[in-house]
């Protein structure tokens, strides 16, 4: 045959592999298309690295190597196969991400209880496939690289040394071997998932992507904070929805002793039950300290689905309450009372105490001598300060100490030791 003929052969072969494979797209994203509906979009993704590989099979076929001479067939035979390495490598990635897709966006659309399960599924897949990636882009450029004459004598001297070499990149690698390590124990630990509601550092956000290297949150403003993956494994963090995403929020009002309890709970529960975002499943509303200012705390804890609407089921309640208590019983407004000395001395008669001269007798100190010398910062308390007094007890949202249907019990202790009796103005 002659140089024309092999050229027309070669161009030939080629056009009649990428036909097959344009004959395949077709059918799949046509007729199949209709009873599996990924099928198509399968087809779209794996086009491109299929045509690839058809020209490749088709020129490494029909190349007419007799035609180009002794040191330009070599060179092309050494083309031909880094080329089809590379357009196999293509190929099987293309189709392990397009099967592996769909099971991905389904666990996606996961809600309600099996939620939780569906995130643990999703990131230990991801987290295969990366790693499955990873080895199938190692063995390519290895496979690469040892069709090079000189490239397997120098892997042949490696291998003899593997103990020294191994030891030496283990040493030179160990950043990126504990992050890999790291990211394998928090995929199979269970300890984070995709989606995740973290705090970190005392930065709220979710997990909007795990790799083996790094983890990168989402914080509430659309902040990114990007950790190394070994930084779970080692620091300790909150993680709100380790086995739910329900929580507990609460919301803490400073008010006057004149506040009827009973019927704020009576608002709260109204309030509540007439709100979408609460999950009728725990609240309470309990008088949990008394501040040195003389102020009462009152603290009204409720449940919802996930984090996001528990932070706007707390600011819903605290309006309400806020407004409620302003407008119904402006008298409970959190006050300072001050008391006269005279109407004090008027009322204490002979139960003073003896002057430091002997002369006579000094009133004795009063609550209202007592409310002043209460620390600095209390005279500047306003309503819905939801700041903790030193000693209170603090509970995160989410603890379940509360119980349900309005009781008595719930978390947080009395608060700091009660001021003296302030007298009523």
């Amino acid at each position: 045959m002659s140089a024309f003929g092999s050229w027309i052969v070669l161009a030939a072969v080629v056009a009649a592999s990428v036909t097959v494979v344009e004959a395949g797209r077709r059918l799949l994203a046509g007729r199949l298309s209709t009873r599996w509906p990924g099928a198509g979009l399968a087809a779209r993704r794996v086009a491109a690295p299929a045509f690839a590989f058809a020209a490749v099979v088709g020129c490494g076929t029909a190349m007419p190597y007799r035609l180009l001479g002794d040191p330009a067939e070599d060179a092309v035979r050494q083309g031909v196969r880094i080329a089809a390495i590379g357009a196999t490598t293509w190929l099987v990635l293309r189709i392990g991400y397009a099967l592996s897709d769909p099971p991905l966006e389904r666990l996606m659309r996961i809600e309600g209880d099996r939620n939780r399960r569906a995130r643990k599924a999703r990131t230990q897949m991801l987290l295969l496939r990366r790693i499955a990636a990873v080895l199938i882009v190692v063995l390519a450029l290895g496979a690469a690289l040892f069709t090079f004459p000189g490239v397997r004598a120098v892997g042949a001297g490696v291998l003899a040394s593997a103990g020294v070499a191994g030891l030496v990149v283990g040493i030179a690698a160990r950043p990126v071997l504990g992050n890999l390590l790291a990211g394998l124990q928090l995929a199979f630990s269970d300890a984070l998932r995709l989606d995740d509601v973290v705090v970190v550092q005392g930065e709220w956000g979710r997990v909007e992507e795990l790799t083996l290297s790094y983890v990168a949150l989402r914080l509430w403003d659309d902040r990114r904070m990007i950790f190394p993956v070994s930084y779970f494994t080692e620091q300790p963090f909150e993680n709100w929805t380790r086995h739910s995403s329900r929580l507990l929020g609460s919301v803490d009002l400073h008010v006057d002793w004149s506040v009827p309890i009973e019927e704020l709970r009576a608002e709260l529960y109204a309030a509540l039950r007439d709100n979408p975002l609460w999950d009728r499943r725990e609240w309470i509303l309990q008088a949990v300290g008394v501040q040195p200012n003389g102020l009462v705390t009152i603290r009204a804890m409720m449940s919802a689905a996930d984090s996001a609407s528990t932070w706007d089921l707390r600011c819903d309640v605290r309006e309400h309450l806020v407004s409620h208590i302003r407008d119904r019983y402006p008298e409970a407004l959190p006050r300072f009372r001050v008391e006269p000395l005279e109407t004090a001395l008027d009322g204490r008669g002979d139960g003073g105490r003896a002057a430091p001269d002997g002369g006579g007798t000094a009133p004795a100190e009063g609550p209202a001598s007592a409310a002043a010398r209460t620390a600095p910062g209390d005279a500047r308390a306003r309503p819905g300060d939801t700041h903790t007094m030193p000693g209170e007890a603090r509970n995160a949202p989410g603890d379940g100490r509360a119980v349900s249907g309005g009781g008595r019990a719930g978390p947080g202790g009395d608060g700091p030791a009660h001021a003296p009796t302030v007298r009523r103005a």
